[in-house]
């Protein structure tokens, strides 16, 4: 059994192989052609064969009558060692049967009657030799597009796991008991469709969480997409989240889906909800209650199943007896509540993620950066950060940018806000250093990053309660800790009356 050989490269000129046992006609072949294309000749198919094994050809021109082996014969077994190689046959009017018979087989591409003008077999040879052109770009062509679809399939692959990755659990940062509830929190809803509303501060981490959720929950395998319902106008907003008909409204030139289909099985986070237009919350209401949605001008309905995350900064309850949300909405999705605590209700978290960002910031920038000095630390563990973990996240990239390789983050490097925040902390009341009766392992040596936070926070706390007659309540609203969170502290810390009479 033949086997076929490998073609070389495309390029250069063409080269057809004519078979004939007649040299007369195997020199008028070569005179026709010459200049135009390589003609290799062969007087028998088994010479010819003998060619094709060393040769590569992109026509093959062969007689029907031979002596030994005929044309179709040789034009069949050629297959095997040239697959890719044109096919005609020079046959006599009486041997035109065998000639069609060929063809409709597939194995002959033209044929072409004896005698010939030069005009006929100039123009078949053209056609035969541009089909072989048209069907080597195809198959290059579908070779690339398969490679390109491997490579595809490979980086998506690459990537959803990147991504699963990014949105691990140890994606949320944070050791605290405040921290340890959220993550209680998530364990038990991430493994079920539950409708989830998180609430926080901004720069808590909302979408963080939602993201974690997603992407570790039984719908990680469809999409995630993302909308803030307080920046678009309300028309758009609309469209967007919706879609709309073609001519719903101007600029409406063709269909569009809205995101909720774009999720379709996946997961929906809708970004400060609380901002969404009242119009728009029925149309919410329907996706949570009936799993449908309406485009913006049409009249039928499209069910979709989506998983629904939101969030806010907002009190969605003040929101809801001012009239400004609808109360039905808010039941629906108030089903799971995770509320994501600020970071000065987490300050013992503050050297857990500042080593967090410096690592990553440092990496990113390729620069050395051996720390953060104790004297850095307290001045952000002071600082009451607003903007929360996201104001934290930043004030440590500028510091890793400002720093010289090879040396720490100190005081100078912080901005100025930061040390604004912790003047204006102290002018509140508070003294400089611990109380006399506080330990202060920050001045220790061997004392771990962590004891010495514990240390601050606690001389900060009996500061505070000083300062307030031992008052916890407005001890805790001065600190703008939630008076729970606060009591929790005070144990464990081990902070009682007793210090308050020392």
């Amino acid at each position: 059994m033949e086997r076929a050989v490998p073609a070389p490269a495309p390029g250069g000129p063409h080269r057809m192989l004519v078979v004939d046992d007649e040299p007369d006609i195997l020199k008028l072949i070569e005179i026709t052609f010459q200049g135009e294309v390589e003609v290799l000749t062969a007087r028998s198919g088994e010479e010819a064969l003998a060619l094709l094994r060393d040769q590569d050809v992109d026509l093959i021109l062969a007689d029907q009558r031979m002596p030994g082996m005929t044309g179709s014969e040789l034009l069949e077994r050629s297959i095997a060692l040239r697959p890719h190689a044109m096919r005609m046959m020079l046959t006599g009017y009486s041997d035109i049967s065998s000639a069609i018979e060929a063809i409709n087989n597939g194995k002959v591409y033209l044929y072409l009657t004896k005698p010939w003008e030069e005009t006929e077999i100039r123009q078949k040879v053209k056609r035969a030799l541009e089909t072989h052109d048209l069907e080597a770009a195809n198959r290059r062509l579908t070779e690339e597009l398969r490679s390109l679809n491997a490579r595809l399939l490979r980086e998506n692959v690459e990537l959803k796991r990147e991504v699963e990755s990014l949105y691990g659990f140890d994606r949320i940062i944070g050791r605290s008991p405040a921290m340890q509830r959220v993550f209680d929190l998530l364990t038990r809803v991430i493994d079920s469709s539950t409708t989830v509303l998180i609430t926080g501060e901004t720069g808590t981490g909302k979408e963080i969480v939602a993201r974690v959720i997603h992407h570790n929950g039984p719908r990680r395998g469809r999409l995630f997409v993302a909308q803030n319902c307080a920046s678009l106008s309300e028309s758009l907003l609309e469209s967007e989240l919706f879609g709309h008909r073609k001519g719903a409204f101007t600029g409406a030139v063709e269909e569009k889906k809205g995101l909720f289909e774009v999720a379709d099985g996946g997961t929906i986070f809708l970004d400060e909800i609380g901002d969404m237009p009242p119009a728009l919350q029925a149309g919410l209401l329907r996706v949570l209650q009936e799993g449908e949605i309406k485009r913006v001008g049409d009249t039928s309905v499209r069910k979709v199943d989506v998983r629904v995350i939101s969030a806010t900064n907002r009190d969605l309850e003040e929101a809801v007896k001012s009239g400004r949300f609808r109360d039905d909405l808010y039941y629906r999705l108030h089903v799971f509540p995770i509320r994501l605590p600020p970071l000065r209700e987490r300050i013992e978290d503050v050297p857990i993620l500042v080593d967090h960002f410096l690592h990553q910031y440092a990496r990113r920038a390729n620069k050395n950066v051996t720390g953060v000095t104790v004297e850095a630390l307290d001045l952000l563990a002071a600082y009451p950060f607003p903007g929360n973990v996201r104001e934290l996240e930043n004030e440590i990239e500028r510091a890793v940018t400002l720093v010289t390789p090879g040396e720490p983050i100190t005081p100078d490097l912080l901005s100025e806000q930061i040390a604004r925040g912790t003047s204006a902390a102290r002018r509140g009341g508070a003294t400089e250093g611990p109380p006399a009766s506080t330990p202060d392992p920050a001045g220790e040596e061997g004392a771990t990053l962590r004891e010495r936070m514990q240390a601050h926070e606690r001389a900060v706390i009996l500061q505070a309660l000083g300062r307030h007659g031992w008052n916890r309540t407005r001890t805790a609203r001065a600190l703008g800790i939630s008076l729970r969170p606060f009591m929790e502290k005070l144990k464990r810390y081990g902070i009682t009356d007793r210090e308050r009479e020392t």
